[in-house]
């Protein structure tokens, strides 16, 4: 048996990893339900790779478990040990379809290592009952140090990929949602999950796995990027109002789009306002909510805060993906789940049935019965600029480099979280002379969104693309001024990397810009716990990977091109 062990996110304690309890909020129990998940999931993943292979055996509503099995065990989306214990259920039950249906022809594989009689435990393993204490002592068996053999550095790529695999289900499951599929990525993410697994691999190997998996990243996003734009059309450069409107009011955070398109249309003449939250916030950019007067604009700031400003919000919250942070009773009943979100006690609402909507009528009774939200703060912040706005504007922004007016431009993206260390990303965006600019998309961008930094070139000086989920649109410029500019390197471009990482798909945005030959990133404020010495050491010999230093010494950089 084994203590919790998790180092998935930059709030790991100590930066080694957490033991007795996440600081995230995740209770033992919880953390070795979903250790026994990711290890079943690699069980399914053996026998979808070789019946795909072998049998041309393909199940596309197993694929898409797999996908769905990773992104539930992100940091922060779920908290609830029954919904796992119910993913355990059904993972044993489709691996065991996927067994059967492969082995029954066995011959066809060739001696295939699927016809062995002694087949590993992950392979074959059946709970004698689903009870979650029983999960639970199987789960301690099975998580990341249950081999003390295996060397530092294959389970630190090992670990890697996995978290790489973990934030590209998440992207890709955001697309299938909106009907845009690209099986190449569910049959990756299984070759990728089974050669964890796989002892005969070396250092070489897995590293090049990890590569692969930020190609597939970059597919994934455009995907995403591809599923969001075709739906709700190109964002908008859009002012969002800060402040409160009389009345009831639902709060929607987390990332997907689906969910809050169907809200605003159930909520049509009730007299409830909708208002975002952390990664929801690019929403009001989008021209298809445009239409819904009672869309009124952003509440907050990021995930961290969401213990106090749900607390003043006082009406409904829906929370449709991660990020979610421990509630407090008094606003837990009216906290609500969706998808693969989840936390005890908190109310959830039912995934949809073919061809219907989510029925969000709780969330709309629990805003009519609640109060007005308390203001936090009036005014306004710029967003909206993703790739379709500035590649809009591409001639100007060229020339304005070309002639100085740009002097570089600054990717500031990622994760925001609780440490005070992040204050270097505030104190950074301050610092940086008037001729920069930063390009962010996800929820760092609170460090800094809402300060008054100017314009330059008719631009603000913080150009938000959205979301972590829009992150495709950040490289789609760097490559697209490549281009422009006929520049032979991507890293001959006056573009340098800042980014804050917190979770795994920050992971799978930088494994995203390595595949793409993008060097010299800085990254915090803390490298990854799961990084081993060899590990840092091969990224910072291949692409000049880099911790953040003070904002003193990183802006000289910066600005020297650095």
């Amino acid at each position: 048996m084994s203590a919790m062990f998790c180092y998935q996110c930059q709030e790991a304690a100590k930066n080694e990893g957490c033991t007795v309890r996440g600081v995230c909020g995740k209770t033992p129990e919880v953390a070795h339900l979903q250790d026994l998940l990711l290890w079943l999931v690699k069980g399914i993943s053996f026998w979808g790779v070789r019946a795909r292979k072998n049998l041309n055996i393909v199940d596309p509503a197993t694929d898409l478990f797999v996908a769905e099995a990773l992104f539930a065990t992100i940091t922060n989306a779920n908290f609830d040990p029954d919904r796992f214990v119910a993913w355990i259920k059904e993972a044993v039950e489709r691996r065991d379809s996927l067994r059967q249906r492969a082995q029954a022809r066995c011959g066809e594989l060739h001696g295939s290592d699927a016809c062995d009689s002694n087949l590993p435990d992950y392979l074959v393993w059946t709970p004698k009952s689903y009870d979650a204490a029983i999960l639970d002592m199987k789960g301690q068996l099975v998580g990341i140090l249950s081999d003390p053999d295996l060397r530092e550095d294959i389970r630190s790529l090992r670990e890697l990929l996995v978290y790489g695999l973990k934030g590209l289900a998440a992207y890709t499951d955001h697309a299938y949602v909106l009907q845009h599929t690209n099986d190449d990525l569910l049959a990756f993410i299984q070759e990728a999950l089974d050669a964890t697994m796989n002892d005969n691999l070396g250092a070489d190997d897995l590293v090049g796995l990890v590569l692969k998996a930020g190609e597939m990243g970059v597919e994934a996003m455009r995907l995403l990027d591809e599923a969001n734009t075709s739906t709700y059309g190109a964002p908008e450069p859009t002012q969002v109002s800060l402040g409160v409107r009389p009345g009831p009011g639902i709060l929607v955070s987390g990332h997907d789009l689906l969910d809050l398109a169907e809200l605003l249309e159930q909520v049509e003449g009730k007299g409830v306002s909708i208002y975002t939250h952390g990664e929801m916030l690019p929403a009001n950019a989008y021209p298809a909510f445009k239409k819904y007067v009672y869309f009124v604009g952003n509440y907050g700031g990021s995930w961290w805060h969401q213990r106090q400003e749900f607390e003043s919000f006082s009406g409904a919250i829906l929370m449709t993906t991660n990020c979610i942070v421990s509630p407090k009773d008094s606003y837990k009943d009216r906290l609500f789940t969706t998808g693969l979100a989840g936390f005890p006690g908190c109310p959830h609402i039912a995934d949809r049935e073919l061809g219907k909507q989510k029925d969000f009528s709780p969330v709309i009774e629990a805003a009519l019965a609640a109060g007005e939200p308390k203001a936090l703060e009036e005014g306004t912040i710029p967003i909206g600029f993703a790739h379709a706005t500035v590649m809009g504007v591409a001639d100007k922004i060229i020339e304005a480099v070309q002639s100085g007016e740009i002097e570089r431009f600054v990717v500031m993206a990622g994760c925001d979280g609780r440490h005070n260390s992040r204050n270097y990303y505030t104190e950074m965006a301050q610092a940086l002379p008037q001729d920069h600019v930063i390009l962010t998309a996800g929820c760092a961008k609170y460090r800094y969104n809402k300060l008054d930094l100017g314009t330059v070139a008719g631009l603000p000086r913080v150009l938000d693309a959205g979301q972590c989920n829009d992150s495709y649109s950040l490289a789609y410029i760097a490559l697209q001024l490549q281009a422009a500019l006929g520049l032979d390197d991507i890293n001959d471009l006056p573009i340098s990397y800042d980014i804050a990482w917190y979770e795994q798909k920050a992971v799978i945005v930088l494994l995203a810009l390595l595949s793409l030959g993008v060097k010299h990133i800085r990254l915090g404020p803390t490298l990854p716990a799961f990084l081993s010495p060899g590990v840092v050491d091969v990224l910072v010999k291949n692409f000049d990977l880099k911790p953040i230093s003070t904002v003193e010494e990183d802006l000289v950089a910066i600005v020297a091109g650095a």
